[in-house]
C-alpha cells in the first residue's frame, strides 16, 4: 500500500509515500506490517497526519530519527482481509498476482509475480516461457483485467522486450 520514503522531524515520524489514489487509506488501519530486514513485522500505527508533501506517521516503538530513517525504503501493506472488497472496476494488485497475462493475438506472456513501483506508476512482474517481463501497469499496454477469468489482456510487443 506504500512505501517509507524517510523521516519526518525528529520524533520518529515517517514520511509515507502511498500506492492507492487515496493518501489516507493507511490511516483506516491500526497495524501495519512493515517489510524490514527482508522479513514482514507488523507494527502499531500510533499517529497519522496528511501534510502538503504527503503522508506522515508515528509507529509504535520509532521514537527518534535513528528510528525513522532505519525503516527508509521499508515497503508498507496490509493484511488483504482488513481491505473492502474491490469495487467493479477497480481491484488491488495483491488479487492481480497469479493472474494469466496474454497478448491481444492470444499469445501468453506468463503470469502476474508481483509489482513494483516506478515513478508514478506501478509494473508488473510477468514470468513465463523461461522470462521475466516487466509491463507498466497503465492504459496504454493494460486494455482489460477479467478477475472471473484469471486474465489480463495486454498490447505487449514481443519487440518491446529487445
Amino acid at each position: 500500500m506504500g512505501r517509507v520514503v524517510g523521516s519526518f522531524g525528529v520524533k520518529g515520524w515517517i514520511k509515507v509515500k502511498p500506492f492507492s489514489g487515496r493518501p489516507d487509506a493507511l490511516a483506516r488501519h491500526d497495524v501495519w506490517a512493515v517489510h524490514v530486514g527482508g522479513e514482514w513485522r507488523e507494527i502499531g500505527l500510533e499517529e497519522f497526519e496528511l501534510h502538503s508533501k504527503g503522508p506522515v506517521a508515528r509507529l509504535a516503538g520509532c521514537d527518534a530519527r535513528e528510528d525513522s530513517e532505519a525503516l527508509r525504503g521499508a515497503q508498507v501493506a496490509v493484511p488483504r482481509e482488513a481491505l473492502a472488497e474491490a469495487g467493479e472496476d477497480s481491484f488491488y494488485q495483491v488479487d492481480l498476482v497469479g493472474l494469466e497475462v496474454v497478448e491481444e493475438d492470444g499469445s501468453v506472456l506468463g503470469r502476474i509475480e508481483g509489482f513494483f513501483e516506478a515513478g508514478d506508476s506501478s509494473v508488473m512482474v510477468v514470468a513465463g516461457s523461461g522470462r521475466e517481463r516487466l509491463i507498466p501497469f497503465v492504459p496504454d499496454f493494460v486494455k482489460s483485467v477479467d478477475r472471473d477469468a484469471r486474465r489480463v489482456l495486454v498490447d505487449w510487443k514481443a519487440d518491446y522486450d529487445a
